[in-house]
């Protein structure tokens, strides 16, 4: 999962940020996302098992996929919402796209890109389960949908639990990245 939250995350922070920083590219990507975003990446699962067969490869596609959307558009939103006084400083002292990127876009942005990552790894659990449900012979997608095919009902509930206390853990771990590169977010 951790390789498929970077195949996906990567891009999408970078993207987002180029949204968030150049006006011209958002008014370019934001019909695109619009239009991708809703479609529910559970039902591109099949698709993504032809394209990919049947192994993780496909299941790192579908979680790499809806990934990408929380963290895009979460760090566009966080770049837009930087004071422009900041930029105004940063265009007066003439500063570079890679000095705006670093000194005044990403330190700005990073709160809503951590609460962006904190909802990707939300979806990238729930489309782990659901990948292996549809295609897998092991882990926990696979115990809870083959309890419920043979009316096993307690095994079900140990796989809901295993995920819900991974999701606790995995937002847990992030909170405390968050307040350690984060420090200024008040919590």
């Amino acid at each position: 999962m951790f390789s498929a939250a970077l195949l996906g995350g990567i891009p999408a922070l970078g993207i987002g940020l180029a949204m968030g920083l150049y006006k011209k590219f958002r008014l370019a990507m934001e019909p695109i996302v619009a239009a991708t975003y809703p479609i529910p990446k559970s039902a591109i699962f099949p698709l993504l098992m032809l394209i990919f067969g049947l192994g993780e490869e496909s299941k790192i596609a579908v979680v790499a996929i809806g990934v990408f959307y929380p963290i895009v558009v979460n760090t566009a939103a966080g770049v837009l919402q930087i004071d422009k006084v900041y930029r105004d400083v940063g265009h007066n002292f003439r500063a570079s796209k890679l000095q705006t990127f670093r000194t005044i876009a990403l330190p700005g942005a990073m709160p809503m890109i951590m609460t962006g990552i904190n909802l990707a790894v939300g979806m990238a659990l729930m489309l782990l389960a659901v990948a292996e449900m549809l295609g897998a012979k092991s882990g926990l997608g696979y115990l809870i949908w083959n309890s419920w095919q043979t009316f096993n009902v307690e095994p079900m509930y140990v796989g809901l639990i295993t995920i819900a206390i991974l999701g606790v853990l995995a937002s847990f771990v992030i909170k405390e990245i968050e307040r350690l590169i984060v420090p200024w977010r008040n919590h």
